[in-house]
């Protein structure tokens, strides 16, 4: 096979499998902007290997990029350890068939991403690669350098650790959209009942604003707490403010505008018809990624 036909070849593949190849990098990291740098690396790496080596070109660029995304997570550990107020994931404007691909939608919801926040590198890389993407032992312990018997006592650690932690999953999109439309009267009309009734008694609520926008430094927790934030901060508002419902991350969201202005998204996580968790991203440079949909994939 001569260089160029090498070349094509290299690049046919990479190009096929790329939404896949930032599924995982984007569900290891939470950050489509890291995702998108480990994508790079990826890429530089993938165009030196000789193909005629290569026995299964999705498994070893899988491995490829666990690799570099597993390097990038733990220099994003660092970063985080200065990061003002909560961390949330970066949002990401999701085409319609992420919601309907049940299982693809929970895995990069902001509820079950923030859960993988829990996890250490190693364990977050295993977990995502078997439990999201079924890659078998052997391909994972490859991946992060550990032997297969290893990489099946993280899977299992991580899998109980997740578990006991994971939101219960949306049964129905129409409870879900029922929830959310309520919420969102209630709260362009500022009625304080309204929310209470949609809201369920335990609703946690995390703002991000990164240390750039105001935003609540620690997670609020109650209906009544999380009501009188949201009126309150409506209320202090001095230009036009627009709610536009929108799917982030295969979940119910608002785009929420200030005089024309993307200013935030309020992704919501609902369980049971009320609204269990509320995620309201901030931070200027976590929001690229919604003026257009971000392909997303399990396969």
């Amino acid at each position: 096979m001569t260089e160029e036909h090498t070349a094509d070849g290299a690049t046919e593949t990479f190009v096929a499998l790329r939404n896949l190849l930032f599924t995982v990098a984007y569900e290891m990291l939470g950050s489509a902007a890291d995702a998108e740098d480990v994508l790079q690396e990826t890429w530089l790496r993938w165009v030196e290997v000789d193909l005629g080596q290569v026995r299964d070109r999705r498994a070893y660029l899988v491995r490829i990029t666990t690799r570099q995304a597993l390097n990038r997570l733990r220099t994003m550990s660092r970063r985080k350890e200065s990061y003002v107020g909560p961390w949330l994931p970066e949002p990401l404007l999701t085409t319609p068939d992420v919601a309907e691909d049940v299982e693809l939608a929970e895995s990069v919801s902001m509820a079950v991403m923030l859960v993988l926040e829990t996890l250490s590198p190693t364990e977050r890389a295993v977990f995502v690669l078997r439990e999201v993407f079924d890659v078998d032992y052997d391909e994972i312990a490859a991946a992060v350098g550990k032997s297969p018997s290893a990489v099946r006592q993280i899977a299992h650690r991580a899998r109980r650790h997740v578990d006991a932690r994971r939101p219960r999953a949306v049964i129905s999109q129409r409870q879900t959209r029922a929830a959310v439309e309520s919420f969102v009267r209630a709260l362009e009309g500022g009625d304080l009942q309204g929310l209470l009734d949609v809201l369920a008694p335990d609703v946690v609520y995390m703002g991000d604003g990164g240390g750039v926008k105001h935003a609540a430094l620690r997670p609020v927790v109650g209906a009544g707490k999380v009501a009188r934030l949201l009126t309150g901060g409506l209320g202090r508002n001095t230009v036009p403010i627009t709610l536009v419902p929108t799917m982030v991350n295969g979940g119910p969201a608002l785009a929420i505008h200030l005089d024309g202005v993307l200013d935030g998204i309020l992704a919501a996580h609902v369980e049971a018809g009320r609204i269990t968790g509320l995620y309201a991203v901030r931070n200027p440079e976590k929001l690229s990624r919604i003026a257009s949909e971000t392909p997303l994939t399990l396969r």
